[in-house]
């Protein structure tokens, strides 16, 4: 049985046609859906899944949620109505206990599953196939892509296909492992966002399109956040002029005004090497290459520095380690100390924050983008936040204080 476009076009938004096709061609393993309410996120998935098993009787589903409590009326729900929606209702058959649906004929199973106690993942088999369909509802609820992986690693085995649902709304904060994890890029995952604005009126119904127009006039933040799917941040972001984007290679070809900075390693802290551009008529700074280690030896730095600056420019490096510095010299590296000054963590911020915009390439400086991005003022406790900048989280942003100390001396931050 193959569903056509024209009849997906009765149950999936028009925002998620080319996503069907990527699924349906085996370009991605791992599908990132993110939007805000009403977006149509977890329908697609749903018929994707249903489409997939329709299509290849060796395959199975695995849905989970981070509640094994939240299974039943959300996605074991959700996909009795792909079933319904499709009109296949006589080919499968409910078990409530535990939920699962199964495919009369084929022996096919789609089996719903709890996260409380990961470890339980780890005994499920199929009598015929493997799980190719891998569902994470909600996945901002798991506490990281350490407990993901785990999963993924009980559960992607048996195939050589996989094609792996990753469901959530934006949580606000930039910090959130989810909004982080889907920053960076890689080759085997795709990421779309959806939004109410795609779907079709009949679907949402009168009252779901009054309640978020109300909502937009009278209070567009939590519109951009709810029902765009936009992060929007709690309040407390120290840099709110940050843009996480690729930067191109003809674009860093053009750049010339570059400067590198060193934030030395301490005990188990890592180093922060940063490589970035200054616009100084735009007040745009470009960040677009880091070197992030642990427990790396000063020679082994310099080695590592030296294939990135073959020009051999200098590199403003933190002078709390003259030794270090006069080491990283002997290396053949123009290792130079900040100067620093008092308040020079304040006035450097500050610099920052009054930018026309910081860009960083997320796939090229994950580690910046996730400092830059969840660098957050310190609560008071009141409902506020405390004035002064946290020291913690912020070798990338040391980094590249040290590396723009220049641009920033005699400047009169606003």
């Amino acid at each position: 049985m193959r569903v056509k476009e024209t009849r997906l076009s009765g149950c999936i938004g028009e925002g998620f046609y080319g996503l069907h096709r990527d699924i349906r061609n085996g370009e991605h393993t791992h599908y990132w859906l993110k939007g805000g309410r009403g977006s149509g996120k977890s329908s697609f998935i749903s018929i994707e899944i249903l489409l997939g098993l329709i299509a290849d009787e060796t395959a199975n589903a695995v849905v989970i949620r981070k509640v094994a409590a939240n299974l039943k009326d959300s996605v074991f729900e959700q996909m009795n109505w792909a079933i319904r929606t499709l009109g296949v209702e006589d080919e499968w058959e409910r078990k409530m206990s535990p939920l699962e649906l199964v495919r009369k004929g084929t022996g096919q199973r789609i089996l719903f599953r709890g996260c409380d106690d990961p470890r339980k993942l780890k005994s499920v088999k199929f009598q015929k196939g493997y799980a190719k369909y891998i569902w994470y509802e909600e996945a901002d609820e798991f506490s990281g892509m350490t407990e993901i992986r785990s999963m993924n690693q009980s559960l992607m085995r048996g195939g050589e296909e996989f094609r792996v649902f990753y469901s959530f709304n934006p949580p606000k904060y930039a910090r959130s492992w989810v909004n982080q994890e889907t920053a960076e890029e890689r080759k085997d995952r795709m990421v779309h966002h959806s939004t109410y604005l795609e779907m079709k009126e009949e679907w949402l119904g009168g009252q779901f399109l009054a309640e978020a127009e109300y909502i937009r006039k009278r209070h567009p933040e939590t519109y951009r956040h709810e029902y765009l799917g936009e992060v929007t941040g709690g309040g407390g972001e120290v840099f709110r002029n940050l843009t996480l984007r690729e930067i191109a290679d003809g674009e860093i070809a053009s750049f010339d005004r570059i400067s590198r900075g060193l934030d030395w390693g301490y005990a188990v802290d890592p180093l922060h090497y940063t490589v970035n551009h200054y616009d100084r008529t735009r007040r745009r700074l470009y960040i677009f290459y880091e070197l992030r280690a642990q427990g790396m030896s000063n020679r082994r730095l310099a080695e590592e520095i030296m294939k990135e600056n073959q020009s051999r420019r200098e590199v403003i490096c933190d002078s709390a380690e003259p030794k270090s510095i006069a080491e990283m010299r002997g290396y053949g590296i123009l290792a130079v100390g900040a100067k620093k000054g008092p308040d020079s963590v304040y006035y450097g911020i500050k610099w920052l924050q009054d930018l026309e915009e910081i860009i960083i390439d997320p796939k090229r400086c994950p580690e910046t983008a996730r400092e830059f991005g969840g660098y957050e003022y310190e609560a008071d406790g009141r409902g506020g936040w405390k004035a002064a900048f946290p020291d913690r989280e912020n070798h990338a942003i040391d980094a590249v204080r040290y590396s723009r100390e220049d641009d920033m001396r005699h400047v009169r931050v606003r």
